[in-house]
């Protein structure tokens, strides 16, 4: 069976919420490092040491902002968020501009899935993922199969 879905395209603030969100999950020990500076309260009694720590976690986050931004802007990444349907199968995810273009994803390609309560989420790095909200779907069983062909790949349990 091949799942056939809907034109998509995905926009460039939900791709950007969407990976600053990712990288906070993957990178959450930075967090410790602002504790950390924070501790130096205890050392030298000074309300600095919080807002250092503040404007270091600040400056990080903005830095992963600006990265995700740019990629938004980067011509090479233009086609990530065009108009494009998807034919997916136990083989592979063929992601279509139009007829004649297209580009396939390999499942070995993906390295985890994320379930959300109103998409797939298919992670292929820090950065890159492909989106697929349930809407774009045209019956519910195109989406348990989908769910099936995940859980069969162990990208999900």
């Amino acid at each position: 069976m091949i799942i056939k879905t809907k034109k998509y395209q995905l926009e460039t603030g939900t791709y950007i919420k969407m990976s600053l969100v990712s990288i906070l999950k993957e990178q959450w020990w930075v967090i410790l490092i602002a504790l950390a500076i924070c501790a130096g309260y205890f050392w030298i009694a000074s309300i600095w040491w919080f807002i250092g720590a503040l404007i270091a976690y600040g400056l990080y986050v903005l830095f992963w902002a600006i990265q995700f931004t740019g990629v938004t802007q980067m011509e090479q990444n233009k086609p990530i968020f065009s108009k494009m349907s998807y034919e997916i199968d136990s083989r592979q995810i063929l992601m279509k501009i139009n007829a004649r273009e297209g580009m396939p994803v390999q499942w070995n390609m993906i390295k985890k899935v994320e379930v959300t309560k109103d998409a797939f989420v298919l992670f292929l790095s820090k950065a890159q993922f492909i989106h697929l909200p349930f809407k774009i779907f045209n019956t519910e069983n195109e989406k348990k199969f989908l769910e099936a062909i995940l859980r069969r790949k162990e990208l999900i349990k």
